[in-house]
């Protein structure tokens, strides 16, 4: 890997956190799954489209770009050696062979100049210590008039599902993991349109876009994927055993409002941006 400015990100995505994801990627894609849909049609990418993908984690938006991209070539990037491991062996066993894995800083790896046609990621961008440098580098990588399109978190309510279903966790939850220190940074839609101007990026485009998000087989299975998640997990480290069962079981009770034929499913809403380089 080149030069690294996002220090703190590396070393917990290559630690605990990035482990379990890698481990856990089904689950994780399951998850986000409801939005590879709405990213993937706004992206438009077509079989000649050299497509590369930030934050591309365990790589599964990053192989649905290259199955579209056939006669070109798709690219992930990410911070994290677990994820891309697991992102590679998918490629191999899916027998994906238009696509590269690489381990990168996106805010200041040296991309080839103009080299892609449509950049995309699925939560990704959301991590950088300066977001203006960060996608001023992303967009010298974009041809003329090529596509950047993206999903970020929208800012959480007290009102949403998650939050009510949830809200046993929430007492105990005091802070960010150290991964998703950051995560918050483009909830504000006025401060996307900020950033990407800086960056150079026109004709930027910021929607909100809602999926049910797949969070397991049954209430039971959906708290112990939640519980395990890096941010819960980092929160509950030090709470005393009766105090974690408790918090489980009234998890577990307010998840089962959420049980559908098909599982736990939670909506979601994200912001769908997309922007070009002039």
């Amino acid at each position: 890997m080149n030069a690294i400015v996002n220090v703190q990100q590396a070393e917990a995505w290559n630690g605990w956190e990035g482990a379990a994801w890698a481990d856990n990627a089904p689950r994780y894609d399951a998850m986000m799954g409801g939005f590879n849909q709405p990213l993937l049609d706004l992206a438009a990418i077509g079989e000649t489209d050299d497509v590369l993908d930030i934050g591309c984690g365990t790589g599964q938006i990053t192989l649905l770009a290259a199955r579209r991209a056939a006669r070109a070539q798709a690219v992930g990037v990410d911070i994290s050696e677990p994820m891309l491991t697991r992102a590679r062996a998918d490629a191999a066993d899916q027998g994906v062979a238009n696509v590269r894995f690489d381990q990168a800083d996106a805010e200041v790896h040296p991309f080839e100049k103009e080299a892609f046609d449509i950049v995309i990621s699925r939560g990704g961008v959301m991590f950088f210590s300066d977001p203006v440098a960060a996608f001023t580098n992303i967009a010298r990588a974009l041809r003329p008039a090529g596509r950047l399109v993206f999903i970020v978190p929208r800012a959480g309510r007290l009102d949403s599902e998650y939050a009510q279903a949830t809200a046993a966790l929430a007492p105990l939850m005091n802070g960010p993991s150290p991964a998703a220190r950051g995560m918050g940074s483009l909830v504000d839609p006025d401060r996307i349109l900020e950033v990407l101007g800086e960056a150079g990026l026109a004709e930027v485009n910021v929607s909100p876009v809602e999926a049910r998000m797949d969070y397991g087989r049954d209430a039971a299975d959906a708290a112990d994927f939640i519980l395990g998640q890096g941010p819960v997990r980092f929160n509950l480290k030090d709470v005393d055993q009766a105090t974690a069962a408790r918090a489980r079981e009234e998890l577990q009770a307010g998840l089962e409002a959420y049980e559908t034929p098909d599982g736990v499913r939670i909506r979601g809403s994200v912001w769908l941006v997309d922007a070009i380089r002039p």
